[in-house]
């Protein structure tokens, strides 16, 4: 069985006057990501949302020292880009829509993904989003450390750093043996 992992895919990555925006390159991708979320909504297959969820009081996190502030818990920076958030609405309330707030860049770390993808006797994952040589990639690589088979959207994942971009999808394929399509 298969999962789609969703990540960043928000205001504050993706919008013109984002925190932290890929700006024109992570849009580009919105109507990709709309399609290949469509399609798993279709065939009925468990979709997370893997969001970058911040608290700008929070002195301890390392990302703070690192980055501006964004993605702000219950912000409009925090709710997804565009087209992505209408079809989040349309079925926030199924069984196999789950939204994860992420403290770190892997949707793995500190949080139950592992756990809610092993009791759906999930194997594979598919990985959308933003920003592929950052949460993209540490996603990756702890699901490939977990064991799962690893599909990459290519025309679906975007990032600040055309150089990192193709250095992750090189090493997606190369190096933890994923699928990018």
């Amino acid at each position: 069985m298969k999962a789609l992992i969703s990540i960043d895919y928000t205001n504050d990555f993706i919008a013109d006057d984002g925190a932290l925006t890929t700006g024109a390159v992570g849009q580009q991708i919105e109507s990709e990501m709309i399609n290949i979320t469509q399609s798993f909504i279709k065939n009925n297959e468990f979709i997370v949302f893997a969001i970058d969820a911040h608290n700008p009081l929070d002195k301890y996190h390392p990302e703070n020292l690192l980055f501006p502030p964004h993605n702000l818990v219950g912000t409009l920076g925090q709710q997804l880009f565009g087209k992505l958030q209408q079809l989040y609405q349309q079925h926030q309330y199924s069984d196999n829509i789950y939204w994860i707030n992420k403290r770190h860049y892997s949707a793995f770390c500190g949080t139950d993904l592992d756990l809610r993808l092993r009791e759906r006797h999930i194997t594979e994952i598919h990985l959308i989003g933003v920003c592929t040589d950052i949460c993209i990639l540490h996603t990756a690589v702890d699901a490939y450390n977990l064991g799962y088979k690893l599909v990459i959207h290519q025309n679906a994942v975007a990032s600040f750093d055309p150089i990192g971009h193709q250095w992750a999808l090189k090493h997606f394929q190369n190096t933890l043996g994923a699928t990018v399509v």
